[in-house]
């Protein structure tokens, strides 16, 4: 598995972005989704990375710069045809080391409630990420949990 930084041009990002977002609507209602488009995920302060295997994109994920010692995980998707195969616990890894490279002393996530999700909050969990009250920007919201990691 190869993970780059993507300049998120190509059709098959293009397809999981769109992927990403469809699957927040159908588990999240509208005001609780914080699931980034293409163009707000080409921000200054947004790293954005893809995995591939060969010519198959395999997963996603990015890492947004909140301030100096602080960033937040975002983006993390895996292909719905290459689930299971440790994509997402790869970029979740890859994302920490550069967070603590930059020097970051918390990485923090939002994601959502729903029995959809347990398979991400159950992945952070392993990773050491603990439950939190709301960071950034967001506010509580009973569709959301917040979870960090201090590095």
């Amino acid at each position: 598995m190869l993970i780059k930084i993507d300049d998120l041009t190509g059709p098959e990002v293009a397809e999981l972005i769109r992927e990403h977002l469809h699957g927040m609507t159908l588990n999240s209602p509208p005001e609780s989704i914080h699931a980034l488009g293409l163009e707000k995920l080409r921000q200054p302060e947004i790293t954005f990375w893809s995995a591939w295997e060969d010519q198959a994109l395999l997963g996603c994920g990015a890492l947004k710069e909140l301030d100096h010692k602080h960033g937040e995980v975002k983006s993390m998707r895996t292909s719905s045809k290459h689930l299971r195969k440790g994509v997402a616990r790869a970029m979740l890894q890859h994302i920490i080391e550069e967070a603590k490279r930059r020097g970051y002393r918390r990485l923090s996530l939002e994601t959502g409630s729903m029995d959809a999700f347990l398979p991400a909050r159950r992945l952070y969990a392993m990773f050491g990420f603990q439950y939190c009250e709301p960071f950034a920007d967001y506010t509580e919201d009973p569709n959301s949990v917040f979870m960090m990691l201090e590095l």
